[in-house]
């Protein structure tokens, strides 16, 4: 056992017992905690937390706040962060007023978009964006900032080598990627509470230039039929020449609006090294565009004081005030701790110089203009580098033709920042000189707080700061231990809490004010008049001002609504009002047109995704139910108003359905409306009614899979192929099947659905409109879905697109590993079309799919079409819960072979949990060290810095498993922490070979009668809590 595991060992067998731990923040370095250098105390008196309450609690006082909690919830306690949860969900404390909220990318977003022809990439490009004040938000890199973005905080560096500070994410443009729009920077997010109690964010920056142009000319190079070009196959991080750079953000304890921030940054090169650290807080630019100008906040620079280091004040209107304290540094400490002090730095730390500008562009730099402010955006870049100050006067400024050697102009009398140390924008300027290599590390410590140091002793005190952290990490580990816990390995845990981390870490402030946008500010030039006919016109009553989760904060930094729901599933494991308020959003009137369509995304609002959303409601409304006890009916019954499509217009799939999906999905969709509609009617008689219409809706629905062409009957199901495929009609007489096996055919197994015959009976208005309907509309209620005559296991009826014969023939072909089953899930395209390409001719044209197991080699939606054989998370989750729900109706008389032709056979149960265990697998290390996901990267698999690490892709390539796409989109990827929480114990490494078993009891439950190991029961409660059982692996109709 290392050292840093028994530390471990030792804290949480002492929070267990309930015994009073000492901190002790300077362990080994490890996933526990980073290695730092050790801070001067200061003499002051150890924090203690007092009582509350009557005059003897206040009396009382805690070494830590977790036994304060402790000893005010006793029985109740589940965790520090479980209390902070419910007292922001009480309104007691805003403990989420602070966040992650700042984007990774704004610039050529399509809200910062004023130009005629709608093209977003060119008229904001990133070399524009360290000197162009935004319009509708702010980025940076592991940055933070409050609900509505009124302060942001984030980090710059600089190498002494690029001819920028880093102060943002690149990437290439959806014009310059040869797979679209692609982040191209290596950084992790490795920690977050619910609440961001604590936070932890790492980046690597390279020591020597960043390949800016490189990877910009390299990628504009390459075909579609090639891989992108990433930083790692640069020389960027060659003899690894680079700094991790840890971020760290940990709240006080009793305090939500105070922050300590520490940045820790590790050189891993061979050589000494210099760094210079620039954290910087800055106002958004909320003056520039309204008439008259509006006041503007301000920062203001406190001087140190005695023991107290220097300040920036924060002065905002609504905000209040607060201050950022920007403590000295200690000197860098070598590997094994040793100060390491350069010539010319001081012994007695390292002072950081503040700086101050103004959040205005700089049009002077950008179009030879006059600049409204003296003092400009990328002030902090001239004052640093001497060769960024060689672009001030140029026509277009460029960081691919900015150079440090070219020939620097004198500017050494020309002030880039403001003397009098005020402005909207400061940064704190950190030079750490000759860091010792081979594992040298600096710190940086801030402290951002309305509290005066009367009040908060870690101001100035940076051993009580350290703990303080420290206490946050150990409330993030109780957290995490106690959702994720039984015999699941440690490599699979990491995974969960990487990918939970993602998904809270995701969060952004999303503002898009459409009236404003489209019309443009009074005081900037009206846009172009063709920009009104581009995109979106018809959302005038858009008003968006929220904390939103995002699919890729690079990538896609906007809300994606079909992603939403999927995000929903994995953020309700965490925080179940977090996600039910992420789906009410989107049905508020701010949001949803009056036709009832919610908007899709920026790029075109109009766009129709599949009805997922009530889907994703009750599956949250039951996640919750089951982690928490909790039954939020009235989350159910403010969103009766879901819609799938826009109602005032006719179906997307056109007048009549020919599609297999769109008909499947619809019927998806009324399924999900009737389960929620029998919950509410539990509850309120009302809703009777509303089951019985989507009862019959479905049936209709599922009548549409067959259709009429002339006198004859033409079905969406192939017989012959035992599969569905989409149907052209041309004309009369004239329709054609499309024999393509892809997603398309397995879909209409996600309309599904048990009814139980205790619902039933218990509205007997329903009952006797369904039996009515069964007995006289027998015709249409057993054509094209199984026979809701025929009761199943318990005595269920199945309403379901798909009968038993038709069920056993898709499934034949999903899991055949020659057509849709891979080793790591299931495929989007049947890999028979490799080689046997589809292909049809439509006057006198050629159309052919075939099978393209990675990126997309379409120019299709800017290189983003990718379901021609990649695996999807989404998809793949909701075919397994179908089955989940097939086996709650067969139970064990249906056994499936799986894989086909294997010889093996199980129920359907188990073959959703087999494809649970290879999705897992794309994550999970395998006998040899390798993860799937990193295609086999040697510096990704096995490197020391690296091989903990998960990067959480969009999609992942249908053969070997290897990543693709956005690289950080925890949204709907982050569902392998839900697999891993409902499978995880059971599933073996990968490439490992799979043990046959009967039925895997241990995870079908009906009445959550049995332990996480299957070997006894436990008396179980409504507020029964993960900690006691596995809850997400009940797969009983009550929790499905």
């Amino acid at each position: 056992m290392s050292s840093a595991d028994v530390l471990r060992e030792k804290i949480h067998s002492g929070m267990r017992a309930g015994v009073k731990t000492p901190l002790n923040t300077h362990a080994s370095a490890s996933d526990l905690t980073i290695n730092i250098p050790k801070p001067t105390p200061s003499p002051s008196l150890p924090t203690k937390f007092k009582g509350n309450g009557t005059p003897e609690e206040e009396e009382r006082s805690y070494d830590t706040y977790r036994e304060k909690v402790l000893d005010l919830l006793r029985t109740e306690y589940e965790g520090v962060e479980k209390y902070r949860l419910s007292q922001d969900a009480a309104r007691e404390k805003h403990w989420k007023r602070w966040g992650p909220y700042l984007s990774e990318r704004q610039w050529a977003t399509v809200r910062e978009d004023y130009s005629a022809n709608g093209d977003a990439w060119s008229h904001f490009p990133h070399e524009h964006a360290r000197s162009r004040a935004y319009r509708w938000g702010e980025d940076g890199l592991a940055g933070i900032s409050d609900n509505h973005q009124r302060l942001c905080f984030s980090i710059g560096l600089w190498n002494e080598t690029d001819a920028i500070l880093k102060e943002r994410l690149f990437g290439v443009t959806g014009h310059q990627g040869n797979h679209g729009e692609d982040v191209k920077e290596l950084y992790w997010y490795l920690d977050s509470t619910p609440t961001h109690s604590y936070m932890k964010f790492l980046y690597k920056y390279p020591q020597q230039a960043f390949p800016y142009e490189q990877l910009t000319k390299e990628n504009m190079s390459r075909g579609r039929d090639v891989p992108e070009f990433e930083i790692l196959d640069t020389d960027a991080f060659a003899d690894n020449r680079y700094w991790d750079v840890f971020v760290e953000y940990a709240k006080d304890a009793e305090e939500p609006n105070s922050i300590a921030i520490r940045i820790t940054a590790f050189n891993r090169g061979p050589q000494p090294a210099t760094l210079h650290i620039i954290p910087q807080i800055w106002f958004p630019n909320t003056w520039s565009w309204p008439l008259p100008e509006p006041p503007r906040p301000s920062l203001t620079y406190i001087p140190a004081k005695d023991d107290l280091p220097q300040a920036i004040h924060v002065k905002h209107e609504s905000l209040g005030r607060t201050r950022l304290w920007c403590s000295t540094s200690p000197l860098p400490v070598n590997a094994e701790g040793e100060v390491s002090s350069a010539e010319g730095q001081a012994d007695n730390g390292i002072v950081p110089e503040l700086m101050f500008t103004d959040n205005d562009t700089n049009f002077q730099r950008l179009y030879s203009g006059k600049n409204a402010s003296t003092y400009v955006k990328d002030a902090f870049h001239d004052h640093i580098i001497p060769a960024h100050r060689s672009s001030q006067y140029p026509t277009q400024a460029s960081v691919h033709v900015t150079n440090p050697s070219v020939p620097v102009p004198d500017l050494r009398d020309t002030q880039f920042i403001n003397p009098n140390k005020c402005g909207t924008k400061a940064g704190a300027h950190y030079v750490f000189s000759d860091v010792p290599g081979g594992g040298g590390c600096v710190v940086a410590r801030l402290k951002l707080t309305p509290l005066s140091p009367g009040k908060d002793a870690t101001i100035y005190d940076e051993e009580l700061f350290d703990n303080m952290i420290e206490e946050r990490r150990w409330e993030a580990d109780e957290f995490y231990n106690r959702l994720v816990t039984g015999p699941v390995s440690e490599d699979f845990k990491q995974i969960t809490r990487q990918a939970l981390a993602g998904m809270l870490w995701s969060k952004q402030y999303y503002k898009f004010i459409q009236s404003e946008w489209i019309k443009g500010d009074p005081a900037q030039p009206p846009p172009p008049l063709e920009r009104k006919g581009i995109r979106n016109q018809q959302w005038k009553h858009l008003h968006i001002d929220d904390v939103l989760s995002m699919p890729d904060k690079w990538e896609y930094p906007f809300f994606a609504a079909w992603d939403t729901a999927f995000h929903c599933i994995p953020l309700a494991m965490v925080d179940p009002e977090f996600a039910k308020k992420q789906l009410d959003l989107l049905t508020r009137e701010w949001y949803m047109k009056p036709d009832g369509q919610i908007p899709a995304y920026e790029w075109n609002f109009s766009d129709v995704n599949p009805p997922v959303h009530a889907w994703a409601t009750f599956r949250v409304f039951k996640i919750e139910r089951k982690l928490t006890g909790k039954e939020d009916l009235q989350f159910l019954e403010r969103l009766d108003n879901i819609g799938a499509f826009n109602r005032s217009e006719p179906l997307p799939t056109g007048g009549v359905l020919r599609q297999a999906d769109g008909t499947a999905w619809m019927a998806f969709f009324c399924l999900n409306m009737l389960n929620m509609s029998l919950e509410l009617a539990k509850h309120n008689s009302v809703y009777e009614d509303i089951a019985s219409k989507f009862f019959e809706h479905f049936i209709f629905i599922a009548d549409a899979m067959t259709f009429k062409e002339g006198e004859n009957e033409l079905s969406l199901w192939n017989e012959e192929d035992g599969f569905y495929y989409d149907a052209i009609q041309f004309g009369p007489g004239n329709s054609h099947q499309l024999a393509i096996r892809s997603l398309v055919g397995l879909i209409p197994l996600y309309a599904t659905l048990t009814l139980e015959p205790s619902v039933i009976n218990r509205l007997p208005g329903f009952k006797k409109r369904m039996e009515w309907f069964i007995d006289n509309r027998s015709e249409v209620a057993q054509r094209n879905m199984a026979n809701m005559r025929i009761r199943g296991r318990g005595e269920r009826r199945l309403l379901a697109l798909a009968s038993h014969d038709r069920l056993i023939r898709i499934l034949k072909r999903a899991l055949d590993e020659s057509e849709f089953l891979s080793e790591f899930g299931i495929r989007s395209l049947s890999l028979h079309h490799k080689e046997h390409p589809y292909s049809i001719e439509v006057n006198g044209e050629s159309y052919t799919v075939d099978y393209w197991p990675g990126d997309s080699h379409s120019g299709m939606f800017g290189g983003n079409s990718n379901w021609r054989g990649p695996i999807w998370l989404a998809v793949n989750f909701l075919l397994i819960e179908s089955l989940q729900r097939f086996h709650q109706y067969y139970g064990d008389d249906l056994q499936i072979e799986c894989p086909t032709g294997s010889g093996e056979f199980m129920n359907l149960a188990n073959v959703a949990e087999e494809i649970q265990h290879r999705i897992i697998h794309i994550f999970g290390r395998d006998v040899n060290g390798r993860r799937a996901t990193n295609g086999g990267n040697e510096t990704l698999d096995f490197d020391v810095h690296f091989r903990d690490y998960v990067h959480f892709y969009e999609f992942f390539h249908g053969d070997d498993g290897r990543g693709l796409g956005a690289s950080h989109q925890t949204g709907w990827t982050g569902l392998v922490a839900f697999h891993i929480m409902q499978s995880g114990i059971t599933c073996r490494l990968p490439r490992t070979p799979r043990t046959p078993r009967s039925v895997a009891n241990h995870y079908f439950d009906e009445h959550i009668e049995r332990s996480e190991h299957g070997d006894q029961s436990v008396l179980t409660t409504p507020y029964t809590t993960v900690s006691e059982i596995m809850t997400l692996s009940d797969l009983s109709p009550d929790a499905l």
